[in-house]
Parts: C-alpha cells; structure tokens; sequence
C-alpha cells in the first residue's frame, strides 16, 4: 500500500499521540517534523529518530510530505497552515484552526484558493459512547431539543502556567479555560443541539496569573429555539470530568468524561455493546487522554485525501465552536448579549 507523507508541526507532548497513530497505520508514514527551538529539535530527533527541521521553508520543501499535522500553539495555527497551504499541502490542525473567526476565515479562503483539504482535531466526536449519544439526537429519537449544558470545570495547577508561557495568553492560546479546554465539550454541544442565536457570558481569571479566564460562564440561545448553559474553569479543585446533558422533549442524556451516566430514551435502549476501554478525562491532568480517538481522526483524513472530500471536521464546522467562545468572552467585556 502506498504510503502518504506526514510532516508534523511542533515538538510538544501532543507530537507523542501522532507518532503513535502513524506507527498504527498502513498507509502514513512521518517524514519530518519542524520546531523553532533548535534544542528541542535536537531532542525530537533523538526521541523520534526523524528528520526535525529549525526552518519552515525547507520543511514545507520536502516533497515526500503531503499532509502537515499542525501541532503548536494555537495563535500560530493560521500562520502554519497559510504557508502549508502555499507549499499545496494538505492541513490537519489540532483545535482550534485559529484562536479568532476573522483568522479562520482567512485560512479557509487560502486553503480552497491553493486547493489543499483543511481538516481540525477535534477528536472527541470519535468515542463509541458520543457517537451513540449523537445517533439518538439527530434521528430524532429525544424528540424536540429543549436543554443543552455543557460542563468543563477542570484544575490546572500554577505551573501548566508557569512552564509554558504561552498558555493562558490571549496572542497564543485565545484565552484560556474555554478556548484551550473547553473548546471540546463545546464542540460536541453544538454538533448535538445546532447553531447558536446568541449568547450571554461572563469570564473572570481568579487565581492564576494569565490573561486568558480560569473560570466563566454563559447562556446559550439556539436557533431551534433551545437554551443551553456553558461552564469552564481551571482554577476548580480538583477538576471534575466533563459532562455534557442533553434534553428533549421525549427523554435525556448524560455523559460524563466521555462516559454514559443516564440513559432515558423512550423507546430506545441503552446502548451496551460499546468500547469504554481506555477512556479517560483531562480534568487534573492534560497527560491523561489516550490517542485512539486521534488515529480514528487521521484515518479519516487520509481517506478524505484519497477521495477528494472533506473529513470529519472541516474547517466551517471547526469555526462554530471558536464563534461562540469568542462570542463569550465578547459578551464578558462588553456586559450585553451577543447574537452570532
């Protein structure tokens, strides 16, 4: 089987879970990866034993690389993706695609002007457990969509912070608890319960020394006439695993770290064939998440590159998500509801 190319983007932890997914898969093979920081690109090609790249240029000219995996900080997305995009490859960007909607929308134009498939990370729609959540939602089996929460009151301590400082940044990260963590959890909301009308929040940074929020709050308005609440902090001991509820008219659905909690459904079961192994929460610890649902991610990449569609999440549907949080934070600084 023909092997298709892979450059990674950054040297950080994540890197880890994309080496382990591209020694799972017939058809990908790593290249090279590029890092600004010739130190740490000494230690990634000792760990990885691969070609590590100081200047993007020469990395984007390596022909054997037809997708570049984009894995460094999130307000220097845009800026990785653009210039993938010049050099005609393909892009699939851990979350979010850009930390403000202006700049997505920017790399959206440039990767359809340069012909290149874009694709987002946003690995948790992947799980058994959601896509059986997802399944009961939109054949319409909860009836008419009236609740939607979604809960991300996780604990980071000081020195996440502290050791990487562009955590929590504004230029860098986009904010912080709802932007860097919660941008999952919402996700899965608004796949689940559809676009937002408007919203009204409130964000505060409490406890840590950041310029991004470590807890906030909001009320979510949707256009099939739901309502929905968001909560997310990193200052909330000991940090509880993310919780999604759904309800309809004809019944609800709890989901908690990635796990069903309750099940009411009228008239259809709980589902009791799905694969839990493995699953855990980023509540206390970033380090906890497995890598199953990423390769499930980039499988589907490479299938969308092979048949010329879009994967899972392409850049419109990635966009949602950072819509909204911005929303939040919009309507925080200016104490007045925000339509979208």
């Amino acid at each position: 089987m023909e092997r298709i190319g892979i450059g990674i983007i950054g040297t950080g932890s994540i890197v880890n879970t994309y080496v382990q997914c591209i020694k799972a898969l017939d058809n990908a093979e790593l290249v090279a990866l590029y890092s600004n920081s010739p130190n740490r690109a000494k230690e990634a090609e000792k760990q990885f034993e691969t070609p590590v790249f100081t200047e993007l240029e020469a990395f984007l000219d390596q022909p054997e690389i037809s997708l570049v995996c984009i894995c460094n900080q999130s307000g220097l997305h845009g800026e990785m993706t653009l210039a993938a995009a010049r050099h005609g490859k393909h892009v699939l960007c851990e979350k979010p695609l850009e930390v403000t909607t202006e700049k997505i929308d920017v790399v959206i134009a440039a990767c359809e002007r340069n012909g290149v498939i874009l694709g987002c990370v946003l690995q948790n729609r992947c799980s058994d457990t959601y896509r059986a959540v997802e399944r009961v939602v939109k054949n319409g089996s909860l009836g008419k969509l009236l609740l939607g929460n979604a809960h991300i009151n996780w604990y980071r301590s000081k020195e996440y912070y502290a050791n990487n400082p562009w955590r929590g940044t504004l230029q860098y990260d986009g904010g912080a608890a709802f932007m860097n963590q919660g941008i999952h959890t919402v996700d899965l909301l608004l796949n689940l319960m559809g676009d937002v009308q408007s919203v009204f929040g409130s964000t505060k940074t409490r406890v840590h020394d950041i310029e991004g929020e470590d807890v906030g709050a909001a009320v979510l308005q949707f256009k099939n006439g739901a309502i929905g609440t968001l909560t997310a902090g990193t200052a909330l001991v000991p940090g509880y695993p993310e919780r999604l509820e759904i309800y309809g008219e004809m019944g609800s659905i709890l989901l908690e770290g990635g796990n069903i909690k309750a099940w009411n459904v009228e008239g259809v079961p709980k589902p009791d064939d799905l694969n839990v192994s493995g699953r855990s929460s980023g509540a206390a610890d970033p380090g906890n998440i497995g890598h199953l649902n990423h390769l499930i991610v980039l499988r589907d990449m490479l299938a969308a590159l092979l048949e010329n569609r879009v994967p899972l999440v392409g850049g419109l549907e990635a966009r949602k998500a950072v819509e909204v949080i911005t929303a939040v934070y919009r309507s925080s600084a200016e104490e007045r509801p925000i339509a979208l």
